[in-house]
């Protein structure tokens, strides 16, 4: 069996891979909606590949159809009711106003506005979207390693960071766009991953000792949460810019890539 210094270490490996995603501001303040959506299409498909292979799939191996089932929609019913309730405390962040002069433009031959006094609002409600999936993420994880399936957890965490790249990249820009500081982004961006799912791997690790058979449930959970973030955050923001053709087609080089790490690690 797996030591949970060996599984917080992986997970948090997984989790600080959002910061990489924030690197690209270091060096540009301009960002095209073309490479913006082609980014949440990839991470759209990284991240129902990984719902699919490396959750949905073992759990169905491991437990009952109604397990799973049960796992997507508590997984799925957090995410909305989190969502739900997060704007009325984005509203009274500052009062919503920007502060900051750093702002983020898009490329001008895209017809994007500057931003505006709703871009804090959508730094916060992306980098809290981005914070919530990775804790289910992380307790997957954690109750792979604890129930002997080494292997499999070892492809979650990687599918895990894969997704987190362009996860980072979609929190870090609007992030910027707020007026919050390059370096402090890349922190924010970076603790939003290496923080909780760490901790959530460490409590899915010990609850195996408690609880036999919780996988099934757990995997579903976090499927359901991830698929979630998709439909009610990714795919929404990468169309009505006029590239919705290079995000179907980055979700679908996504998906692929998930399929290739499921293939390769779970063996």
């Amino acid at each position: 069996m797996s030591s949970l210094t060996l599984v917080v270490l992986v997970t948090l490996a997984a989790g600080c891979a959002t910061g990489l995603g924030a690197l690209p501001t270091l060096v540009t303040d301009r960002v095209s909606h073309r490479v913006y959506d082609g980014a949440l299409g990839f991470a759209a498909g990284v991240m129902v590949g990984a719902a699919m292979f490396a959750l949905v799939v073992p759990g169905l191996e491991l437990g009952t159809p109604l397990e799973v089932v049960v796992g997507i929609g508590l997984g799925a019913g957090f995410l909305l009711v989190t969502n739900a309730l997060l704007p009325h405390l984005h509203l009274r962040f500052r009062g919503g106003q920007l502060e900051g002069t750093a702002a983020l433009e898009t490329e001008a031959d895209d017809g994007a506005a500057p931003a505006t006094a709703d871009d804090r609002r959508r730094a916060l409600l992306v980098g809290s979207a981005v914070t919530i999936h990775n804790v289910p993420e992380g307790l997957a994880v954690g109750i792979a390693f604890a129930s002997g399936e080494t292997g499999l957890g070892i492809a979650i965490a990687t599918a895990i960071a894969v997704q987190n790249v362009p996860d980072g990249f979609a929190m870090a820009v609007p992030a910027v766009r707020a007026g919050l500081s390059k370096p402090k982004t890349i922190l924010y961006t970076t603790l939003s991953g290496g923080i909780p799912e760490p901790l959530a791997a460490a409590v899915g690790f010990t609850l195996v000792g408690f609880v036999t058979g919780l996988f099934p449930l757990a995997a579903g959970f976090a499927a359901g949460a991830m698929i979630a973030v998709v439909f009610r955050e990714l795919v929404p923001s990468s169309h009505g810019h006029g590239y919705a053709d290079t995000a179907t087609a980055t979700f679908i080089a996504g998906f692929a890539l998930m399929l290739v790490v499921d293939t390769v690690l779970a063996v």
